[in-house]
């Protein structure tokens, strides 16, 4: 099948564009936007989602090496004065091949508003038609630390969804995902294709990034578990590999670990609620709750739940466990915990006045993958 004309989502950590210092290494930026402009050049759509306005912005501010602060406000206002000079160094490259770039910053809520949502979308689509590569990064001068991701790699899947990409390229320090650390086991090797994921996968992916980045393994298996179930394929590959982007789009083999997308599509809404937003407790059900939810993705109502955990209030994100205490499903829920142990096993009829029907609403409710 050709792969010409694709859209494609590139994701590169503070970890893999900086030197040991910790700044920001041009000549790896460079050698990213030499690619872009590869895949430019045979018709890709290319939005790259880049991470490193902390390390942009540290030198300038005195503040390198060994006195990088620790404070989540500095860090903040340090990012306000990288975030000019990272788009800067990447309209340079960009620019040595005729490119344009387009910074765009977004937050989580620009995916869970729908009116954002469908702003971000718009403003993403109209700058690959006008042929600009956007530049996407979290907007972490002003993100409250409630409502912020953290990392850029779900970010990068949520973009694949939101531009409805065919790929999403994930670059990282390693060349992708092994069956045990190779820094401690001479044996391991890599993993090339992942179909399904199980929690022996995900055990394999290890803690958190380096010091210069806040993602890992981990962090980039969440996002191609997230892109996976966008529909959208996603490679985790070595930033450093010489053609790694061109040749993860051409679909060459040993290129990285690819993760094979799942043949149904979720809609954004549940996407957020399924990987993006945190839990602020639990649900627990029975056993007929789970069949029900399950097979016919009903409403969780009061009858059918047995135990809260928690504290939460109405409108937050819950985990759903079964008998067993197995996550099962996440939701938004429209009781607050309270309200809720007040109603535990209550049947609708038997709810006072003005008491919500449904704990989490069908449309609210996500069973997760197994």
């Amino acid at each position: 099948m050709s792969t010409a004309g694709r859209t494609v989502v590139v994701k590169v950590g503070s970890s893999s564009i900086t030197d040991d210092e910790g700044k920001v290494d041009r000549a790896l930026v460079a050698k990213l936007c030499n690619e872009v402009a590869a895949l430019r050049g045979e018709g890709h759509r290319v939005l790259v989602v880049t991470s490193g306005a902390i390390a942009a912005g540290l030198d300038d501010l005195g503040m390198g090496g060994d006195r990088r602060p620790r404070d989540a406000v500095t860090l903040q206002a340090v990012s306000a004065v990288g975030q000019g000079n990272l788009i800067g160094t990447y309209q340079e490259a960009l620019g040595r091949h005729g490119l344009i770039a387009g910074q765009v910053l977004l937050a989580p809520l620009d995916f869970f508003v729908r009116a954002q949502y469908l702003h971000a979308r718009g403003t993403l689509t109209r700058l690959l038609e006008l042929g600009v590569v956007p530049v996407v990064n979290e907007n972490d001068a002003i993100a409250d630390d409630e409502i912020r991701f953290g990392d850029n790699d779900r970010i990068a899947a949520l973009v694949a969804h939101l531009v409805e990409a065919d790929l999403l390229v994930l670059l990282t320090d390693t060349p992708g995902l092994f069956t045990a650390d190779p820094r401690l086991d001479a044996g391991a090797s890599l993993i090339e294709e992942i179909i399904e994921f199980d929690h022996e996968m995900e055990g394999l992916a290890g803690g958190t990034g380096t010091v210069r980045g806040s993602g890992g393994m981990a962090s980039k298996l969440a996002a191609a578990k997230i892109a996976s179930w966008s529909g959208v394929p996603a490679v985790i590959a070595d930033a450093r590999r010489e053609g790694v982007v061109v040749d993860a789009v051409a679909g060459r083999p040993g290129v990285g670990t690819l993760v094979r997308a799942r043949e149904g599509r979720l809609g954004a809404r549940r996407l957020w609620i399924a990987f993006a937003v945190g839990s602020s407790g639990q649900v627990a059900v029975d056993a007929g709750a789970r069949r029900a939810l399950e097979e016919r993705r009903v409403s969780l109502l009061p009858a059918g739940v047995t135990g809260v955990e928690g504290r939460f209030e109405s409108g937050n994100a819950v985990e759903v466990v079964d008998p067993d205490g197995t996550v099962f499903a996440k939701g938004i829920v429209r009781h607050d915990s309270a309200l809720l142990r007040a109603h535990l096993g209550r049947r609708t009829g038997d709810l006072p006045e003005g008491v919500p029907h449904e704990v989490i609403h069908a449309d609210d409710l996500v069973v997760l993958p197994r």
